[in-house]
C-alpha cells in the first residue's frame, strides 16, 4: 500500500492533504502501544508536508466514494472474469480496466466526462520527494526528484531539510517559531537563542550551549517557509535525535541532576531517587513500567515509572536506550517457596509474586537496591526496588528439597 502511495507521489506530486480511514496501515491511532505510534504511511506524509486527515470512527460514508469505486470494479470486471493465472496477470488486467475507467469511460457524476479530464497534478514546489530507502522509486519522466531517507546518517548529522534560526525570547518567556512553542520563562526574556530544527527534532541552544532537545512538530512545508524567510541551512545536529513516537514502546534515557533533597524533575513531576545521590548527575532509564536510576554507569535504584508511555515522547533531552544498565556485581541468589497467597519474603521485605505461582519455588536475585524474581525456567517475573536493609540470612526455600542456592 505504501509502495503504491509512493509511486503516485512520484508520478503526480504531493497533495496538500490526504484522507484515509483508521486502518492500521494508515495510522497508529488505535494501535498498540498507543496513539503516538507512527506507521510508515504517516511518516511519508510527515516528511513531505502532507496533512493526513482521518475519518471519524465508525463513519464509513466519509470515504463512500472509495466503496463506490470498489463496487464498480466488482460489477464491471471481477464478477464476469474467471480466475487469474497469477498475481501479475491480475494486476495487468486491473491496470487495463483502471486506464479505461479514468480516461475513456464517461461518468454521469462528471456530466459524462472522464476523471482524467478533471484531474491536475500537484504543482512543482522545488522540494525533492523524501521516501524511506525501501520505498525509493525511480522518478518517471517529468516526475519529482526522489531523495532517500537514511535513518543512520540522519541520527548523526540530521536531515538535509534541517535549518537553524536565531530568535530573542519575548517578555512572556514563551517563544513561538512556525507554530511550535518553546518555554524559557520570564527570567530569560531578551536572551538570544538558536534553534536547530528539522521535521523530527528541535535542539535549543542558549548562549551557545544546548539546553534542551524536544520533538519537532514542524512539517517539511514549515521548514521550507522558514528557509524562505531567512533561516540558514543547519550544520551537524548538536545532539542525538529525539525518539519521538518510539518513546512510547522502546526504552529511553535522560540525564538529570539530583537536588539537595534527593529529588529530580522529569516531565513536570518530582521524583525522589535518594539523598545519597544529591548533587550527582544521574541517568533515568524508562523501560516499560520501570524507571532505572543509573549513576557512574551502574544501576543504583529501580522504581515504578511515574511517566505513562504516551507522555514519554515529550520529555526534553530524551534519547533511545538500547542497552540495559550494568547490575552491581554483589548480587546474591536465594530460593523462596511462594505461599498460597502468592507472596514471598526476602530480607524482611514482603513481595507479591502472584497467585499463578502459588506453591512453586522461585529464585530471587538480591542486590543492594533491587530484587529480581525469576521462575524455575529463568523468566523474570518481577523487578522491584529493595526497601529493606536487612542482610540475607536464608538462602534455601523452606518446604521443598528442590531449591536454588546462592
Amino acid at each position: 500500500m505504501c509502495a503504491a502511495f509512493a509511486a503516485a507521489l512520484v508520478a503526480f506530486g504531493c497533495p496538500e492533504e490526504v484522507l484515509t480511514d483508521n486502518g492500521k496501515q494508515f495510522t497508529g491511532r488505535f494501535g498498540t502501544p498507543g496513539p503516538l505510534t507512527e506507521v510508515l504511511f504517516d511518516r511519508i506524509c510527515r516528511t513531505n508536508g502532507i496533512k493526513h486527515r482521518l475519518t471519524k470512527p465508525r463513519s464509513p460514508t466519509t470515504t463512500g466514494k472509495i466503496e463506490r469505486f470498489h463496487q464498480s470494479l466488482r460489477r464491471e470486471l471481477l464478477d464476469d472474469h474467471g480466475p487469474f493465472t497469477d498475481r501479475a496477470a491480475a494486476q495487468a488486467t486491473i491496470d487495463d480496466w483502471r486506464e479505461d475507467y479514468n480516461t475513456i469511460r464517461p461518468h454521469q457524476s462528471l456530466d459524462m466526462g472522464t476523471p482524467a479530464s478533471r484531474f491536475q497534478s500537484a504543482p512543482a514546489d522545488g522540494m525533492p520527494l523524501r521516501l524511506p530507502a525501501q520505498l525509493a522509486i525511480p522518478p518517471a519522466a517529468g516526475g519529482r526528484e526522489v531523495r532517500e531517507v537514511e535513518p543512520a546518517r540522519e541520527a548523526v548529522l540530521g536531515s538535509p531539510e534541517a535549518v537553524e534560526v536565531d530568535r530573542v525570547v519575548p517578555p512572556s518567556g514563551n517563544l513561538a517559531v512556525a507554530g511550535q512553542q518553546f518555554w524559557f520563562g520570564p527570567k530569560h526574556a531578551g536572551a538570544g537563542v538558536t534553534l536547530w530544527m528539522d521535521s523530527t527534532t528541535v535542539h535549543v541552544s542558549l548562549d551557545g550551549k544546548r539546553i534542551k532537545t524536544v520533538p519537532s512538530r514542524l512539517s517539511t512545508a514549515d521548514l521550507a517557509r522558514l528557509r524562505a524567510s531567512g533561516a540558514r541551512r543547519a550544520g551537524p545536529a548538536p545532539a542525538s535525535r529525539a525518539p519521538g513516537p518510539l518513546a512510547a514502546r522502546l526504552p529511553i534515557e535522560v540525564a538529570r541532576t539530583v537536588n539537595a533533597s534527593g529529588v529530580v524533575g522529569l516531565a513536570g513531576r518530582q521524583i525522589t531517587v535518594g539523598v545519597p545521590l544529591a548533587g550527582q548527575r544521574v541517568t533515568l532509564r524508562l523501560d516499560g513500567p520501570l524507571m532505572q536510576v543509573v549513576a557512574d554507569g551502574m544501576l543504583v535504584h529501580t522504581l515504578p515509572c511515574p511517566i505513562p508511555p504516551q507522555r514519554r515522547a515529550y520529555i526534553s533531552d530524551a534519547q533511545l536506550s538500547p542497552l540495559p544498565p550494568k547490575a552491581p556485581q554483589d548480587a546474591v541468589r536465594v530460593g523462596r517457596k511462594v505461599s498460597a497467597r502468592g507472596s514471598i519474603q526476602v530480607c524482611g521485605q514482603q513481595v507479591q509474586v502472584g497467585m499463578a505461582h502459588a506453591r512453586t519455588v522461585v529464585t530471587v536475585e538480591v542486590t543492594d537496591t533491587t530484587l529480581h524474581v525469576f521462575d524455575h525456567d529463568g523468566h523474570c517475573l518481577r523487578t522491584l526496588p529493595r526497601t529493606s536493609s536487612k542482610e540475607v540470612t536464608r538462602f534455601k526455600a523452606y518446604g521443598t528439597k528442590n531449591c536454588t542456592t546462592g
